[in-house]
């Protein structure tokens, strides 16, 4: 039976994936072959040996050790797609609270509280101040034409929107669900110069690290509109608190409260709740659990973090996966290896993902421990799965 450790709770939406036959969830194992999680730090965590795979019920994996883990051979997953809708919803409504002054004004009508009969007339004397332009007509940069970024450039476009994408890596799957209306921004500058509205939706790296500051804002149109969804520390709070104060920026919307930006005026700080839906939720559970399933039953690797993917159907053949450095010659050592032992390899996939590697082979004989001893052994091999 396949243990699964649930470091945080889990949607039964998920867990409802895994058959009760063959697999054993909770929080307590000590020993899982997968762990299932959502937002638990597993820096501090020792990794059994036993474990094969992480699943993360959601997109961002920065609470996992995502390299300690590839060199010891363990498969991290996470979800990306599951929660795009639930994002995407929040990022338009984010569009309207950068624009009306809405959040302002609704908290300026709460303090007129107990002023009886005069409340309409106070409302209609102040809500002149909370005036803000209509979103129709305006342009909308969007960088990182992912699952959610395309979601939320399709959906401006149909509210009325200029919409520009930015996004040098977008896969041809991602292009294929771009709407021909949303035009191509060539580079960042594109986005920059010509936006009212700027959206981000790219991953945190040291690339993309404070792509918004006071460098890229000087590019930008005065009293610009931007909005974070993605991550908090690709704006520079610090440089973003000095252009609403000289009126640089407009306004800025973040997903990514911090101690810094709370009661400065004109941001809308909300509280991670891109992805707070039960939809959301529903749908990221489910996703993790099938790509456990997949991966410990056949092999399959698809979603990884940080091993590239490799699907194969499985036939009635025996299969032994072999993760691996993507280094000159090892899948030549590891088939040599192989036949050497007289057994014939009846299918074969590679696949590599900078430097890792991730091979699979379907043999026409038993997997014996000779043979999983024999390619362990191997230079650069980091570890063998059997699935017979």
């Amino acid at each position: 039976m396949y243990q699964i450790k649930l470091l945080n709770k889990i949607s039964p939406a998920g867990l409802d994936q895994l058959d009760k036959g063959k697999y054993k969830c909770s929080s307590e194992i000590e020993n899982p072959d997968a762990i299932m999680v959502r937002s638990a730090s597993m820096h501090e965590m020792e990794m059994p040996e036993s474990l094969k795979a992480i699943a993360r019920a959601g997109a961002g994996t920065n609470n996992i050790p995502v390299d300690q883990c590839a060199e010891k051979g363990i498969v991290v997953f996470n979800t990306p797609g599951a929660n795009a809708n639930a994002v995407k919803e929040l990022v338009i409504a984010g569009l309207f609270l950068a624009s009306r002054k809405i959040v302002p004004a609704i908290e300026w009508a709460a303090t007129l509280k107990g002023q009886g009969a005069e409340v309409g007339k106070l409302v209609e004397k102040g809500k002149g101040q909370f005036a803000g332009p209509e979103i129709t007509g305006k342009k909308l940069g969007v960088i990182g034409l992912g699952a959610i970024g395309i979601l939320v450039a399709n959906t401006a476009h149909n509210l009325g929107m200029d919409v520009y994408g930015y996004d040098p890596y977008i896969s041809v799957d991602a292009a294929w669900g771009l709407s021909r209306a949303v035009k191509h921004a060539a580079a960042l500058k594109d986005i920059f110069t010509e936006c009212d509205y700027i959206t981000i939706h790219v991953p945190l790296t040291p690339e993309t690290k404070g792509m918004v500051s006071s460098e890229s804002i000087a590019m930008m149109k005065k009293g610009v509109r931007i909005l974070n969804f993605a991550r908090a520390d690709l704006v520079s709070s610090a440089d973003m608190i000095e252009a609403l104060a000289n009126g640089s920026v407009g306004s800025y919307v973040t997903d990514f409260p911090t101690d810094e930006l709370l009661g400065v005026e004109g941001v809308v700080a909300i509280p991670h709740l891109g992805a707070s839906t039960p939809e959301s939720e529903d749908n990221c559970a489910k996703m993790a659990a099938l790509e456990i399933v997949d991966f410990l039953e056949n092999g399959n690797i698809k979603n990884s973090v940080n091993y590239p993917t490799v699907v194969m159907p499985r036939t009635e053949h025996a299969r032994i996966c072999v993760a691996h450095k993507n280094v000159p010659a090892t899948i030549t050592q590891i088939t040599n290896k192989i036949s050497e032992l007289g057994i014939n390899i009846e299918a074969i996939v590679n696949k590599s993902k900078k430097d890792y590697a991730y091979t699979m082979l379907d043999i026409n004989d038993k997997i014996t421990d000779q043979l999983v001893e024999s390619v362990s052994a191997l230079d650069g091999i980091i570890r063998v799965f059997v699935f017979d």
